[in-house]
């Protein structure tokens, strides 16, 4: 059998878990059989819908992946630390899966690089070419200084920087151009957004609820005993309403009040806390104690009401952008699944460790 293995478009694929020395990326042994080959580069390792993966792209999507790949194969399989690529990892080696997460992020971010092109956002996908725009953008930010223009951002960039900045801006743009109107692949209808919306009702209503709630402040005396905080705390809930409570405390406070959740609140006021108490209530529950200086407080939900028409209206752009980003994953996922995609498994198995390390 060949030493490369290819995975097939359309009709013809059939998954098979076998690459790479029968582990890893899938392949299909159709386009095999027709007789379909990696092309002629002398430093392709791969190829996607026909577009080279070179040697250097390969090593380069390991190098960048190496340390989220050491973590997981120190936590998983407690390779010690600094990690010997040639251990054993499970069934495979540690530079396999390595080898693995890479060829499978290449296949991710080749499919969207493709994308781009068919819609006019790039010129190529090749990564020669990323590597000659990466440096025309840093000859570029350097002119801008040494001409005292603003440059935003970094004013220089590291291959690893560039890629996943213009990774993500070429996601963003694909995601505005094929969801901006009905019909296209991400398009969100009102429906779907109102649907995601009555399935989640609570969280999205969170900031449109109105809440009317009970203040129990008691003092702590100052000889209070070691367990005076619990035996409050259960002679409060014993009570069963605050108000009761309160008459019953020497000293304590009791105050009513409301609390509109549309209210804009800094991150640490302290309004945002109050509000993380009350969500957890039901109407008529009483919170548990919470300390302070020199005093306990406790919270009585006495009704909440939710206006759902501003919730919608606040949350529906969030709701339909949630909905966007994963309406891309999937169809980046049928395009890579659909994709002929060619693995020469020889010159991948010809990287070693040596050529990793930074």
């Amino acid at each position: 059998m060949s030493r490369r293995a290819a995975i097939g478009a359309g009709p013809m694929r059939r998954r098979a878990a076998m690459l790479l020395g029968g582990v890893g990326i899938i392949a299909v042994a159709a386009l095999v059989a027709t007789g379909v080959a990696l092309g002629h580069r002398t430093d392709q390792v791969a190829a996607i819908d026909g577009h080279p993966v070179t040697r250097d792209e390969l090593i380069f999507h390991m190098r960048r992946l190496a340390p989220v790949v050491r973590n997981e194969l120190r936590n998983e399989y407690r390779l010690p630390a600094p990690i010997d690529w040639t251990a054993k990892a499970g069934d495979k080696t540690a530079l396999r899966r390595l080898t693995d997460r890479a060829l499978e992020e290449i296949w991710r971010d080749k499919a969207t690089l493709i994308l781009a092109k068919e819609q006019g956002l790039v010129d190529s996908v090749d990564h020669a070419d990323f590597l000659a725009e990466l440096a025309e953008e840093n000859e570029r930010r350097a002119e801008a200084i040494d001409n005292g223009e603003t440059v935003y951002g970094l004013t220089e960039f590291s291959p690893e920087e560039y890629y996943s900045h213009r990774l993500t801006e070429l996601r963003t743009s694909l995601k505005k151009r094929l969801s901006a109107t009905a019909g296209d692949p991400l398009w969100v209808s009102e429906e779907e957004v109102r649907r995601a919306f009555d399935a989640d009702r609570e969280a999205w209503s969170a900031n449109a609820t109105r809440y009317a709630y009970s203040k129990l402040v008691v003092p702590v005396p100052a000889d209070a005993p070691p367990d005076y905080v619990t035996s409050l705390h259960r002679r409060v809930a014993a009570a069963g309403r605050l108000a009761d409570a309160a008459a019953r405390e020497p000293g304590a406070r009791l105050t009513t009040a409301t609390h509109d959740g549309r209210s804009p609140t800094a991150p640490n006021s302290p309004d945002r806390d109050l509000v993380a108490v009350l969500r957890t209530l039901a109407p008529g529950q009483i919170s548990g104690p919470v300390a302070g200086t020199h005093q306990i407080t406790f919270y009585q939900l006495d009704g909440k009401t939710i206006d759902e028409r501003a919730a919608l209206a606040d949350y529906s752009r969030r709701i339909r952008q949630s909905l966007i980003d994963e309406k891309f994953t999937q169809f980046l996922q049928r395009r890579v699944d659909d994709s002929a995609i060619e693995v020469d498994t020889a010159a991948v198995d010809a990287i070693n460790p040596e050529d990793v390390q930074q």
